[in-house]
């Protein structure tokens, strides 16, 4: 991984220092050949939970943070440990099984740790349009700021199921593309790298919306940090 990739993982955030996570690796002699773990922890918000009112609320901002993503964060290091001590035993039997569970909850922990930072209260910079490179990569990219936002919100309000709708950014070709992403890892590309995403699992809106997912994409725009958009955008060139 290059160095601006590097960069763009510090910016979605909740990545601790390498190291060994406590009493996963044992003295032994396979010990050695498990290599070390990153111990991934729950990123603070950026704001209160109460912050992104009247489109957001404080009580499914709260629960959505410290439940559910931690319970991501939780989930990816119990299948990194499980996966290191597979390595450390030689038993390989559920590889397969522990595999699935750390593109599970890996996509989850990156994904959200992102959200937080890609959402800020109207009166702190959420809302509004982009500016400067990335309004114009999205004027070519999509014909204009209105055709992007309406392709997203569709992307986004037409997930089958639980998902994602996102924004990526694809280095070989310099271009912005809209995806969709079931549960946090399917229907993704290789060599594109979101840079924005809203969570359409019914957690991140149902208490307020109920099923009208739509007025949640809709209502969602308005906290959306075009500067981080841009910074990631930028971290990722």
């Amino acid at each position: 991984m290059d160095t601006s990739r590097r960069d763009f993982l510090r910016i979605a955030g909740g990545v601790a220092a390498t190291g060994a996570l406590a009493g996963v690796l044992t003295q032994n002699a396979g010990a050695a050949e498990a290599g070390t773990l990153t111990p991934h922890e729950l990123p603070p918000l950026p704001y209160n939970y109460d912050a992104l009112e009247p489109y957001i609320d404080a009580t499914t901002m709260e629960l959505h943070h410290t439940k559910h993503h931690a319970a991501y964060v939780n989930g990816l290091n119990a299948a990194e440990a499980a996966l290191a001590q597979a390595r450390a035993s030689g038993d390989f039997a559920l590889a397969q099984y522990w595999s699935k569970r750390a593109a599970f909850n890996g996509g989850g922990h990156f994904l959200h740790s992102m959200f937080w930072k890609v959402m800020a209260p109207p009166d702190a910079g959420g809302g509004g349009a982009p500016s400067g490179e990335l309004r114009d990569k999205i004027q070519r990219d999509f014909g204009g700021f209105d055709a992007f936002k309406k392709q997203f919100s569709a992307a986004a309000a037409q997930v089958e199921g639980s998902g994602w709708g996102l924004l990526h950014y694809r280095p070989e070709d310099d271009r912005l593309i809209v995806l969709q992403a079931e549960n946090q890892h399917k229907l993704t590309v290789w060599g594109a790298w979101p840079i924005l995403g809203i969570d359409v699992w019914e957690h991140a809106y149902y208490l307020k919306y109920q099923n009208r997912r739509a007025d949640y994409v809709n209502a969602w725009w308005n906290v959306v940090n075009w500067e981080q958009v841009a910074q990631n955008l930028q971290a990722l060139r």
